[in-house]
């Protein structure tokens, strides 16, 4: 099974990879012999971030700025990517965003059309674009959107993030159906997570949280990488459409 998550010589885009999940998948894919580009609105950040895993892996990593918003930039990307490594094999939309807001109501519409561009718009478009390139390839490919449980267990809080996510899984089972089987598309839909985001959560916050995940805490960013390798490589050869919550149980259903 070892050469099954074998990822070597393959190359893999991550976007909002210069920090948390990203990050963490960024390293995980390199460290089994992938070449990434990471990608995130702060170019040095990415910059920063490839300069280490290539440091710690030997790997090809390139920084790449790109606003996940712009549909515009995901071709750019692309083709960013091609030139520099000369193939794309997976794709992990990773990048998102939910700002706060002070009531449904109170939602303005320059809110409402930034985090549906970052969340659903750019993604859309990037794994559109990128599906079309990998079918072409010898060996297709694998798209990975990252989901939130909000997908299914969706707050007011958080409402039009929410929806943007549960759009990802409707996006996920539609274009399984495409491109022959050759480029797969799979959704990780992940709970609450100690990343560089959570260090501004009030305490109560974690602790509410906490109280309502069974495993009684929150994820570390490396206990997402099982998933993502194995949707990355050909050990999910048979999984296209699925959507993968790790979330340590917090979650009632999946779909």
């Amino acid at each position: 099974m070892t050469s099954r998550f074998d990822l070597t010589d393959r190359v893999a885009i991550v976007t909002g990879g210069s920090r948390g999940l990203g990050l963490a998948m960024a390293r995980a894919f390199a460290e089994h012999g992938a070449d990434v580009v990471i990608a995130s609105r702060k170019g040095d950040a990415c910059e920063r971030a490839a300069a280490e895993i290539g440091a710690r892996t030997g790997r090809r990593a390139l920084g790449v700025a790109f606003h996940a918003g712009k549909w515009s930039d995901c071709e750019r990307l692309l083709d960013a990517a091609h030139a520099a490594l000369g193939r794309i094999d997976v794709l992990v939309n990773n990048a998102g965003m939910s700002p706060l807001y002070p009531s449904l109501s109170g939602i303005s519409e320059e809110l409402w059309d930034k985090v549906l561009a970052v969340n659903l718009k750019g993604p859309f478009r990037l794994a559109a674009l990128a599906a079309e390139r990998m079918a072409q390839q010898d060996r297709g490919g694998s798209i990975i959107n990252v989901s939130s449980v909000g997908a299914v267990q969706p707050t007011v809080g958080e409402l039009p993030y929410a929806m943007a996510k549960s759009a990802l899984h409707t996006m996920a089972a539609a274009m399984a159906h495409d491109y022959a089987g050759r480029v797969r598309v799979n959704v990780i839909m992940p709970g609450a997570f100690l990343t560089d985001i959570s260090k501004a959560w009030p305490p109560e916050m974690r602790s509410m949280m906490e109280r309502q995940i069974p495993m009684g805490r929150c994820g570390e960013p490396d206990e997402i990488v099982g998933a993502a390798l194995y949707l990355a490589s050909d050990a999910s050869s048979y999984t296209s459409g699925a959507v993968i919550k790790i979330d340590g149980g917090w979650a009632y259903r999946a779909g």
